[in-house]
């Protein structure tokens, strides 16, 4: 659903008072924290969507590693999950499903965490995400409404996996290409995560449906900054420049856009196919995280260090200006 439809419908939602809901439905946050005791907090999410590849196992790890994002944004460590399934049983093989959901175990088992049960309706068409649980101490919650003026950015997995699920499923990608999106929507982001509480980062968000542009902006709104995006210093899936530049864009690129324009600038250096990389929708994509700079070059070597190889310094948090985002 577009952002701004998203934001109508939580405007109009009635609003729970309890001290301890830390974070709720209000503002930009990538998940709900609530309070249990003075030293710990539970860090709850879900999400769902239907299949971007054909093998059934391989979109099971996809929408769970895709699910635990949410948790890792914020600084917390995963402990129960639970499935959410739509699912044509009148149509397909139950094998199928069962594929489905072991793909999403083998990812919450990497995770450490485990699968509770779950949920399944049948559907028209697959669907398939989890409902994830997770604990974090309250010195290390990081939430995307903390970013500090002065702070770099850092993303921890390269873009473009939108437009390489479009060329996919119009024909038009190599297996090659496919195979280097699938190994980066499959990594969890336990590794940004664990470096981003290590050297004490002011924010974190993860990068999904929104696009790096709209979960930036989000960021920045949150906590009453300017961002900066370099778009010559994104990191790229191999082979996804090439696909951008002969236009297999999701329709929700345009939507990403669109929904940003209001406040944001792009600059005359940003290049046209670059910056298309910040509206490129993305599927478990890595984290944005605003840190001090003494201490960036410490958390990509960290993030790099526990496999997110594609980690790297992205752009700049300024004072609040006239716009919210700034490409470049």
């Amino acid at each position: 659903m577009p952002q701004e439809g998203i934001a109508q419908v939580v405007r109009d939602l009635p609003t729970f008072h309890d001290p301890n809901l830390i974070v709720g439905a209000e503002g930009f946050s990538d998940a709900a924290v609530y309070q249990l005791r003075d030293d710990l907090l539970i860090v709850q999410s879900l999400d769902f969507f239907p299949p971007l590849v054909d093998d059934a196992f391989t979109f099971g790890q996809i929408a769970a590693a895709n699910s635990l994002s949410d948790i890792y944004a914020m600084g917390a460590r995963p402990t129960i999950v639970l499935n959410i399934v739509g699912f044509p049983d009148d149509k397909l093989d139950l094998e199928v499903l069962g594929e489905i959901l072991n793909g999403g175990a083998d990812r919450v088992q990497l995770a450490g965490a485990v699968v509770g049960g779950g949920h399944s309706v049948r559907d028209m068409e697959i669907k398939f995400g989890m409902s994830v649980t997770g604990v974090v101490e309250p010195e290390n919650l990081l939430t995307n409404s903390k970013a500090q003026p002065g702070d770099v950015l850092v993303l921890t997995k390269a873009l473009g996996t939108g437009f390489v699920t479009t060329a996919f499923k119009a024909g038009k990608c190599g297996e090659d290409v496919l195979a280097a999106a699938v190994a980066g929507m499959i990594q969890l982001n336990k590794a940004g995560s664990e470096a981003a509480v290590e050297c004490r980062a002011s924010a974190s968000t993860d990068i999904t449906g929104f696009g790096l542009a709209g979960h930036a902006n989000e960021m920045a709104q949150a906590s009453g900054v300017t961002i900066r995006l370099q778009t010559d210093r994104l990191p790229l899936l191999p082979g996804a420049e090439e696909l951008a530049r002969r236009g297999n864009k999701t329709r929700a690129s345009t939507t990403n856009r669109k929904f940003a324009e209001p406040t944001m600038r792009i600059e005359d250096s940003a290049d046209p196919t670059l910056q298309e990389f910040a509206f490129d929708a993305q599927t478990s994509g890595g984290l944005l995280i605003s840190i001090n700079p003494d201490r960036a070059d410490e958390l990509v070597e960290k993030a790099k260090a526990r496999g997110a190889e594609n980690t790297c310094v992205v752009g700049e948090v300024n004072g609040q200006q006239d716009v919210s985002l700034i490409l470049s």
